[in-house]
């Protein structure tokens, strides 16, 4: 039996706050890592850090083997310092794969050596229609177009060396964050701690409820999902299912839902498991969460990387509506609730492969063993 839990919107308010406070381009993820650790332990949820420091935190159940888990990732996109230019301007890079044209106008931090932070904005090479006319209108959008502006009193390459600011120093952008009275969020970086909010709540109703799960759910934290490499090699070798948290896109020819819960069926890597897939629209249909089904074509998620790492696993992926991805973002607090409310009932859900037979169709002749069996560990 699947229950609805009770799901505290503050917490879930502040966590979230918490998060997107806490600057975590992909590479630079210790602090928000410290920052998830510390929350699992005041919810006494016992958790163990990869060799690369991501968090495989773990829900126990009834039974040990097979067993589930869900991924969310802690990693943003950012940029890196690429060179110097004239004027003591920074050349930038990104970290992740986002368009220059949002980075236009960016307030940002230069991490530098030894704890050292700078303050700056990233421009258009040609910032100035006082200066440049109407050339301002036509130069390209490209990552060679912009330049970082220091916040200090630099005109050249050796005095912004002088600094201690290096050729690899790392570039977190300001999240802007609003949370509006009703219920709009506003922020940089919502993709994905929306969804790591989402998964840190599912998991305190859980835990408060004293709710028993029927197998272990393993919480997974990854922090190099922007760059394509995610879960790939943070599972445990007998996980049956993963479901990954990321955003679904507010956009023309799309159908996530603004306001409620999106099951992705399939995005640039491939189709999700059926299977796995429409239970968890069965339970969004069996206790009235709103919902909707989507298809990605230029996305790929933490499930592709476990599955491309050699995983033998069904995956699904659950989405939380999100404007303007990799730009201005812009989520609902409504749609990140009814996220969190399916993820409960996942938790107390039965795995695929102790279903009954109906539901699998022609594996459901298969022994359990041979339907799913334990994953191979990634290498």
């Amino acid at each position: 039996m699947k229950y609805d839990l009770f799901i505290d919107r503050d917490y879930m308010v502040e966590i979230l706050a918490k998060l997107l406070a806490t600057p975590s381009p992909t590479g630079m993820t210790d602090e928000v890592v410290g920052l998830v650790c510390a929350e699992l332990k005041e919810l006494d949820i016992p958790f163990e850090l990869t060799r690369r420091g991501a968090i495989r935190a773990d829900l126990k159940g009834e039974e040990a083997s097979p067993d589930r888990a869900i991924a969310a990732h802690l990693d943003t996109l950012g940029a890196m310092v690429k060179g110097f230019r004239l004027g003591g301007r920074l050349e930038v890079v990104p970290i992740g794969h986002w368009s220059s044209r949002f980075a236009e106008g960016a307030r940002c931090t230069v991490h530098s050596d030894g704890g050292r932070t700078f303050r700056g904005t990233i421009l258009p090479a040609k910032a100035s229609g006082h200066t440049y006319n109407e050339a301002i209108d036509t130069q390209p959008t490209e990552w060679s177009e912009v330049e970082l502006r220091l916040d200090e009193r630099v005109g050249y390459e050796h005095e912004v060396r002088a600094l201690g600011i290096n050729v690899g120093d790392t570039i977190s952008i300001d999240p802007m964050t609003e949370f509006m009275p009703n219920g709009f969020v506003f922020s940089r970086h919502l993709d994905d701690k929306a969804g790591v909010a989402a998964l840190l709540a599912a998991a305190r109703a859980v835990t408060r409820a004293g709710t028993v799960l029927p197998i272990d759910c393993h919480l997974l934290f990854t922090i190099t999902e922007e760059v394509g490499v995610g879960a790939s090699a943070v599972l445990h070798g007998d996980v049956a299912e993963l479901v990954s948290i990321d955003n679904g896109t507010i956009a023309p020819g799309q159908h996530t839902s603004e306001y409620g819960v999106t099951i992705a069926m399939q995005d640039s890597s491939g189709p999700f498991d059926w299977h796995l897939s429409r239970s968890l629209i069965d339970m969004c249909v069996g206790h009235g969460i709103e919902h909707s089904r989507d298809v990605f074509r230029f996305y790929r998620s933490d499930a592709a990387a476990a599955l491309e790492a050699g995983n033998d696993i069904r995956t699904a992926l659950l989405c939380f509506a999100l404007d303007a991805s990799h730009g201005y973002e812009r989520t609902h607090l409504d749609s990140v609730m009814a996220l969190t409310r399916l993820l409960t009932l996942y938790m107390q859900s039965k795995p695929m492969f102790l279903r009954d037979k109906d539901a699998l169709g022609p594996l459901g002749d298969l022994p359990a063993t041979e339907r799913d069996k334990p994953a191979k560990a990634a290498e």
